[in-house]
């Protein structure tokens, strides 16, 4: 549509808002007439009385005009934009707009430290699997910018001890000797095997929270053993996971091992 050519949903609410606003001004004004309309009443000033529903009647036929002109102001198909990836795009340049760091990958948008979804059907997106309704591109960056500037909520030595369990039962699985490099892909596999596990814990979310553990650096599981990170032998090798740190940038995990301290 053209609202969206000209400037996506951002301008279609912008236009709204002003219209909106417009017919709150007509309806105030007819408000004042009809209060200064019952003093006059009420006190029997009667030219009073007949000057302000007179300016009454004549201001009601401008705030109903106005009224009637927020219906048709927003005519912004929404599902589309939201379906298309518009809206992606556009919460990104939002985004960069407001110094938030946000990237694209896997069908998400990482916004360090969230996850963020576009819900179509619902009119909304998922943050941090928690649905927010305000889509309005610089009102949810504006979110996510106070987001970013409150410390995550993430405990790094549960993690690290999950994260020994599943690399303990990725290497018996595959008959690995003690300190053998694992592939985190692997790791995250095993960590959701039962049914629904996979879609309830996805990748993205399993980087991140590699990530959080990473720039914690706790790095002693329980056991006296030391976490350590292994880069792939290519740039992105298969089982490359990626998330976003806070600083922007993209960051790449993809094996580790746990050894015992020297």
């Amino acid at each position: 549509m053209a609202m969206a050519a000209d400037g996506g949903l951002e301008a279609a609410l912008a236009a709204t808002e002003e219209q909106v606003d417009n017919a709150l001004r007509a309806t105030a004004a007819v408000t004042r007439e009809l209060k200064k309309a019952k003093t006059g009443a009420a006190r029997g000033q009667l030219r009073d009385l007949r000057r302000a529903l007179s300016a009454a009647a004549g201001l009601a036929g401008e705030a109903a005009r106005a009224t009637a002109g927020t219906a048709s102001s927003y005519d912004f198909d929404e599902g589309e934009h939201l379906e298309s990836g518009g809206y992606a795009k556009e919460l990104l340049a939002a985004a960069a707009a407001h110094n938030v760091a946000m990237f694209e990958s896997d069908g998400r948008l990482l916004c360090y430290p969230s996850l963020i979804r576009v819900l179509p059907g619902e009119a909304a997106v998922e943050i941090d699997r928690r649905r927010e309704k305000r889509l309005r591109p610089s009102v949810l960056a504006g979110l996510l910018a106070a987001v970013q500037a409150r410390p995550p909520r993430f405990k790094p030595e549960p993690f690290l001890e999950s994260l020994a369990s599943g690399y303990d039962l990725v290497r018996a699985r595959e008959q690995q000797r003690d300190g053998a490099v694992v592939r985190l892909a692997d790791v995250w596999g095993v960590l959701t095997l039962l049914p629904g596990q996979q879609r309830d814990y996805t990748r993205p979310e399993f980087a991140r929270d590699l990530y959080l553990l990473d720039s914690s650096g706790v790095t002693t599981a329980k056991s006296g053993r030391v976490l350590r990170w292994h880069a792939s032998s290519g740039t992105r090798g298969s089982g490359t996971l990626t998330t976003v740190a806070q600083t922007g940038q993209q960051q790449l995990y993809w094996g580790i091992s746990f050894t015992e301290r020297p």
